[in-house]
């Protein structure tokens, strides 16, 4: 490997290469180098060694059953209360009608969270599964992060075991990694005072991976956290992942301050992107997969961001008008790709792209030339 501007980083390449783990001082540098190039090589190398070129996305729907929430967290554009006008709660058959909408235009995956909503019942949750896995079979249903089953589990008043095996009875298949924001409790009391704390998470987690299901894992940045406190969430989430092996992918989520009460913020800048990713992928050496959520980055940036160690885009987000974040940040209106738009953006910066399932499992070989195909509206 060519010489680093930032000598530190050759030293971090030693350690990679002879697979030695990096700590949490060596994480906190990793912000500070001004070799940001040196830094995207290295990551980048890191990931073209686990998968090569092959970079994945999928075809999938966010569903998001609610947006009324009781708690108030001040990073948020999404929640609404009860009593708002722009609040919704749709019907089992609703979320069906909008599911099946999705299957049609080749969704694999439903991709299932709401708000904190203080009156369903915990059937509601349980008829929703059981409809939509019923009706469609062949969908993942990804659904309700641990905010969410820990909501119920002080709704019900039973063990988050209970919860969650009641909801994998219904059909659940795994979990998303939202709710995690930034495990350091001080700054959680800035951004999120009443959502279960770092530890409720983790341990939530721990359970849903010992009851043999998967989930991705998030971290919230750019908002009032400091890099010592990202680099102590992905330790964290390091020290899970030994224990279980459940994390299937590691979302860093760009925080967006239009309409939230941190709007006098700036939010991160691309560089700030670009080196989290890089830093997440080094420091992360157990996941295998290091998201690009593209909705949050924008369609050029998640480009760059796969040669600074991302492999996955995420998917086409089908649009259904009630995305958790309605925005993307390419300042559209609409948080959604088609496929043959996802595959040329991969294609266009180098890599190859694959088409997969929730599991990372490939489906639907994609010839040369895809991109150009009449698969426009999928």
């Amino acid at each position: 490997m060519n010489a680093f501007r930032d000598p530190f980083l050759a030293d971090v390449a030693g350690k990679v290469d002879a697979g030695e783990r990096l700590s949490f001082d060596e994480g906190v540098r990793l912000f500070e180098t001004g070799d940001l190039v040196g830094l995207g090589r290295l990551a980048d190398d890191v990931r073209r060694r686990r998968h090569g070129s092959a970079t994945y996305f999928n075809v999938n729907r966010h569903l998001n059953y609610t947006n009324v929430c009781y708690w108030d967290c001040t990073f948020c554009s999404f929640y609404r209360k009860k009593d708002s006008p722009e609040a919704y709660t749709h019907s089992i058959d609703d979320c069906l009608a909008r599911a099946r909408a999705a299957a049609a235009q080749g969704a694999t995956e439903l991709h299932i969270v709401g708000g904190l909503h203080p009156k369903l019942p915990i059937e509601y949750y349980e008829d929703l599964l059981r409809t939509l896995k019923r009706e469609l079979p062949h969908v993942h249903l990804k659904a309700f992060t641990m905010v969410e089953i820990d909501h119920l589990k002080r709704m019900f008043h039973v063990s988050h075991e209970e919860i969650i095996e009641r909801l994998k009875t219904a059909g659940l298949d795994s979990c998303p990694g939202g709710g995690a924001e930034i495990f350091d409790e001080t700054v959680r009391k800035e951004v999120c005072r009443h959502k279960c704390g770092s530890n409720t998470w983790l341990a939530v987690t721990e359970k849903v991976h010992n009851a043999g299901l998967r989930s991705n894992a998030t971290m919230l940045y750019g908002h009032i956290e400091r890099p010592e406190h990202r680099v102590d969430h992905m330790i964290r989430l390091r020290d899970l992942q030994d224990r279980t092996g459940g994390f299937q992918c590691f979302i860093p989520l760009a925080f967006w301050p239009k309409e939230t009460e941190l709007a006098h913020l700036p939010g991160p800048s691309g560089i700030d992107s670009l080196r989290t990713i890089a830093v997440s992928r080094l420091m992360l050496d157990n996941f295998d997969h290091i998201k690009a959520y593209w909705v949050m980055l924008g369609r050029s940036l998640a480009q760059i961001a796969l040669h600074y160690g991302a492999n996955d885009l995420d998917g086409t987000i089908i649009e259904g008008g009630e995305l958790v974040s309605t925005y993307s940040a390419d300042g559209k209106d609409e948080a959604t790709l088609s496929r043959v738009e996802l595959v040329r953006m991969i294609r266009d910066a180098g890599l190859e792209p694959v088409e997969r399932d929730t599991l990372y499992n490939p489906i639907h070989p994609i010839p040369d030339g895809a991109a150009a195909s009449s698969e426009a509206n999928l």
